[in-house]
């Protein structure tokens, strides 16, 4: 955040009632390490058969990588802000059920050629690349071989720069780094917002669930029967544990098993590379843009943004997007380099006069965040067995789950919830309740 912001006081945490009334359990059924989607999706359902559970989170807040702040009185999203694939997010029909207030991301956005609105021609040029790109994708995956992603490209013309980089940015990785098989498993369409934050919706999910905060578990025995788990708030013994730490901060061995994993998890948790997608948050009221929640394409320059959600919730805020390669260039370099760069960027496609009234308040980073390490979990090419990998038990006593996990929504707050209740509905089956 810059000091003006800081002064200001946006950036403060949206109050959630989260209402952790249920007091933890001393030696529950079953213990879930990380308060995420994943972690509360699991405590949720586990309660529901009648498991006792409680819930260890190393923060001082839930919702992990969910993260909703106000700035200047207006809730925003500082990690997932998308509700992908609504017709299999599960946090979808949720949300439905308990009336929250969803609305349907826009499918048409804004084009702009150097500054200039771009012509019907120009756009549809645009549309023909992204069409191309995804049917090669898409027919090359069926192949059993895998392969980096951008080795199936074909010849896109003057707009197959952007295309690349675009699905770079939502990948996590460019895509001579992603894998071509599991690529294609991630479903974009029928997107939506949540009014308010999803951060904040994750938050009222965890209402009344037996979360221990600040408890950074540091290792899990399976030695002996069940599972002993130590962390920074004392140590618990359970029949079983969900493990829903994220894949990067896993490989740093943040927390230690004894036994070792057996050798297949280990080379699964340790094949993920670190998923990188960052948001910059503008306050620019007088910008161009019309509309709600549209994306907008930024083309013609040297720089061109992959990535630029406008007018958030139809408000002044825009989030200006920061893929992997972008974002590294500013790991060795001082905290208010994303802001300039960001403005000059805008600057070169708009011109000085018209960002003259732009505030850029906020620059996440959560590649860097110890309990994060990584936006998501990207599966490089040839690796993609191991999401299935990681679903399988260890000893009967452990489960892994996450967004990592999910084959059809990796890198999503659905696809994290999806997998705490696959995991939790297998705890069920195997302890009774």
């Amino acid at each position: 955040m810059n000091e003006a912001a800081a002064k200001r006081g946006v950036g403060k945490p949206v109050p959630l009632k989260t209402g952790l009334s249920i007091a933890p359990v001393a030696d529950p059924d079953v213990i879930v390490v990380g308060a995420g989607s994943a972690g509360i999706a699991a405590a949720r359902h586990l309660l529901a058969q009648g498991l006792t559970v409680t819930v260890l989170e190393a923060r001082n807040r839930i919702g992990g990588r969910t993260l909703t702040r106000s700035f200047k009185g207006h809730p925003l999203d500082l990690g997932a802000h998308w509700l992908h694939a609504g017709p299999i997010n599960p946090l979808v029909k949720l949300g439905r059920e308990r009336r929250e207030p969803l609305r349907r991301a826009p499918v048409d956005g804004h084009f702009f050629v150097r500054g200039r609105r771009g012509s019907r021609a120009e756009s549809a040029a645009l549309d023909r690349a992204f069409a191309m790109a995804d049917r090669a994708m898409t027919q090359a995956a069926r192949a059993r071989e895998d392969q980096a992603a951008a080795r199936v490209l074909p010849p896109m013309g003057p707009q197959g720069r952007r295309v690349a980089a675009i699905h770079g940015l939502v990948s996590g990785r460019p895509l001579d780094e992603v894998s071509l098989h599991d690529f294609p498993s991630m479903e974009y369409a029928d997107n939506l917002f949540i009014a308010g934050g999803l951060g904040a919706y994750v938050g009222r999910l965890a209402w009344g669930l037996p979360i221990r905060l600040g408890a950074a578990v540091r290792s899990i025995d399976w030695s002996a029967e069940g599972v002993r788990v130590e962390s920074s708030a004392g140590t618990l013994r359970g029949k079983a544990a969900i493990v829903t730490t994220p894949m990067a901060v896993l490989q740093r061995d943040a927390i230690r098993f004894a036994p070792a994993l057996p050798n297949a998890i280990r080379e699964a948790i340790h094949g993920f590379t670190q998923g990188v997608y960052e948001h910059v948050v503008l306050h620019w009221p007088d910008s161009p843009f019309r509309g709600a929640d549209r994306l907008a394409s930024l083309t013609g320059t040297h720089r061109e943004p992959p990535g630029l959600l406008t007018c958030i919730d139809n408000t002044p805020f825009h989030f200006f997007e920061l893929d992997q390669p972008a974002a590294a260039g500013f790991d060795r370099r001082d905290a208010h380099a994303p802001f300039r760069f960001a403005r000059a960027v805008l600057a070169e496609n708009f011109g000085h006069r018209a960002i003259r009234n732009l505030t850029t308040l906020h620059s996440t980073a959560w590649r860097n965040d110890p309990w994060s390490r990584a936006s998501w979990a990207v599966v490089p090419p040839g690796l993609y067995p191991i999401r299935d990998i990681l679903k399988a038990p260890v000893g009967e006593r452990i489960w892994f789950a996450g967004e990592a996990l999910s084959r059809a929504q990796w890198g999503t707050a659905g696809g994290a919830w999806e997998e705490g209740e696959r995991a939790a509905r297998e705890i069920v089956r195997q302890l009774g309740g």
